[in-house]
Order: C-alpha cells, then sequence, then structure tokens
C-alpha cells in the first residue's frame, strides 16, 4: 500500500527566469529524484515478501509435489491404513492360538485366573480380535468391529496388569486413536437423533472424533522421546517428531507432518523392533514383535490421516474458511 502512496513534496511551479544553474541544470536533479524514487520502490517491493511467506510458498511447493507423487498410490490408502491399523490385533489372537498353554499357565499362575475362566478369557479375545479385524478391513459394521476392538484393549491391559506400565498405556493411545480415526472415516452424513431433543449430526461428530483420533495417534512418539538412552541422533529426530506432532495436534499440515512420521516411524521400526533378528527362544523376540505390529498399527493410524485429512477442527479448515 505504501507504495501507492507519494510521499515526495510537491514539484516547484516552473520558473520562468533564469535560474543560477540553468534549465538543464533542473532537469538533471528531476532527473536524479526520479532515479532514486525508482530504485527505492523496487528494493521496497524486494523486501516485501517476509520470510515466512516465502515459507508458506515452499511448503505449498512441496504439498503439491507430494501429492503428484502420491496420486498412483492414493486409492489404495485407505485400505492399506485399514489392514495397518488392525494387523496387531490379528498377530495378537494368532500368537494367543500358537503359544495357548503357556497364556493359560500365565493367567492361572501370574494373575490369579481360576481355570476355565483363563480358556473363556482368550476365546472371547480371539473371537472379537478376528471378527473385528475382519470387519474394519472389508469395512462393515464398522462401529461395531471399533467398539469390539476398544474393549479388547482394555481388556487386556487389567488381565495382563499392564494398564499401569506407562509404555504399554501410551502405545494403546495410539492404537485407541487409529481407531477412532477409522471410526471417524466410517461415519456418513446420517443424523440418528430423536425428533423435538437437541443432538450432535453425524458430521459434528465425525470432526470431533477426528480431533480425538489425531491427538491420541502421537503419544506413541511421546513414548519413545521419554524413554531409552538419549544420543545425539535420538535428540534430532525427537525435535523433528514432536514439531510434527504439534503440527497434527493442531491441524497445521496435518497430512505433511503425518507422512513425515510414517517414513519416520517406519524407519524406526524396522531398525529397532527387528525381532526376526532374535532367537525364537529368547524372552525378547515376543516383545518386540509385540512392539512391532503395535507400531505398524499406529503407521495404519496416521496413512488413515494422511487419506481423510485432520477435520473441521483445525488450523488447515480453518484457513480455507477466513
Amino acid at each position: 500500500m505504501t507504495s501507492r502512496i507519494n510521499i515526495n513534496r510537491p514539484a516547484p511551479p516552473p520558473s520562468y527566469g533564469q535560474t543560477p544553474y540553468g534549465q538543464n541544470g533542473a532537469t538533471s536533479h528531476m532527473g536524479m529524484n526520479g532515479s532514486s524514487m525508482g530504485a527505492g520502490s523496487g528494493a521496497f517491493d524486494a523486501s516485501s515478501e517476509s520470510p515466512l511467506e516465502k515459507l508458506r510458498v515452499l511448503g505449498s511447493k512441496v504439498e503439491d509435489q507430494i501429492d503428484s507423487l502420491s496420486q498412483p498410490i492414493r486409492p489404495y490408502l485407505p485400505a492399506i491404513g485399514r489392514f495397518l491399523i488392525v494387523v496387531t490385533f490379528l498377530e495378537d489372537a494368532l500368537r494367543i492360538v500358537t503359544q495357548w498353554h503357556d497364556q493359560v499357565w500365565y493367567l492361572g499362575r501370574h494373575r490369579g485366573f481360576p481355570w476355565g475362566v483363563s480358556h473363556f478369557f482368550l476365546l472371547v479375545n480371539v473371537i472379537v480380535m478376528l471378527g473385528g479385524s475382519g470387519a474394519i478391513i472389508a469395512k462393515r459394521y464398522t462401529e461395531y468391529a471399533v467398539a469390539g476392538l476398544l474393549a479388547v484393549v482394555v481388556i487386556q491391559g487389567f488381565g495382563y496388569g499392564l494398564i499401569f506400565d506407562l509404555s504399554f498405556f501410551l502405545r494403546n493411545l495410539s492404537v485407541i486413536g487409529g481407531l477412532i480415526m477409522v471410526f471417524s472415516d466410517a461415519i456418513t452424513s446420517r443424523n440418528r437423533g430423536f425428533a423435538g431433543l437437541p443432538s450432535l449430526t453425524e458430521n459434528d461428530k465425525r470432526k470431533y472424533f477426528q480431533l480425538v483420533g489425531r491427538v491420541l495417534l502421537i503419544f506413541l512418539f511421546i513414548g519413545f522421546m521419554i524413554q531409552g538412552q538419549w544420543t545425539i541422533a535420538r535428540g534430532i529426530v525427537s525435535v523433528f517428531g514432536l514439531v510434527a506432532c504439534g503440527m497434527i495436534a493442531v491441524g497445521f499440515k496435518a497430512k505433511w507432518s503425518a507422512a513425515f512420521l510414517v517414513i519416520l516411524l517406519s524407519i524406526f521400526n524396522v531398525f529397532i523392533n527387528n525381532w526376526w533378528s532374535v532367537a525364537s527362544h529368547h524372552p525378547t523376540r515376543d516383545f518386540l514383535k509385540y512392539d512391532f505390529f503395535q507400531t505398524l498399527s499406529i503407521v495404519g493410524g496416521l496413512l488413515t490421516l494422511v487419506n481423510v485429512g485432520a477435520g473441521s477442527l483445525s488450523v488447515d479448515e480453518q484457513k480455507k474458511i477466513y
């Protein structure tokens, strides 16, 4: 706006007398003044773009490039995300079946389950995990499937005595976040409220579930930050990851941040939770395997976030409105 306002003094009226410097001197003085103003205005225009504006333009270009590169796999992202979200439940069901006697012994010896109750507990868990996972993959009865798998997470936490373990708690919060993202994606624009009673529309429910889901997804990375030995590499990864988690929580460039965490967690999962390199009889193999598939489930939740977006309650959507 400043460049459109002339801040120079008005030019003096033409003199009909001979000036001490002559007509040429006046002309050269005006020419110098004009060229000076032109240079100043150009310099102002060149510096008018702030670093934040340049960063915003660069971010838009990077997003466009990522969208173009991911276009071939974009139709398959929803199915991949749903499968990865439930893969930890499929692995858990398979582990219970293949280690049935060990599971019954552990529940009876260390958790005090009576004989028969432990069998029923394990059988219900296997049936619900297999049925719920299959329903989510097939996109059938998603609401009931998500509710069943959420119940399994809570029941197993109390049944195995891990509900107050910090690592288990943070990881399962992220798994719950992935399930909530699946639930929000399954909600359609229908209203089941009773006539005459105030109720939330399905679109309102969806935006709140998307907010809760994307916030819960980042707790796995918080658990990664507060556990283990600190090194320079771990510190650098934690800083970048924490920034991405914050952007996901507020919904600023959420798709970009979620894609970054997908890559980061995938690399971390392969090199840290490499259960296949541990001997089958080693006690840490099952723990690494459990962590590996849980991280895959959280990666699936992040892929769902990349596909559906952050939702209405986010900075990205508010920017579109204003």
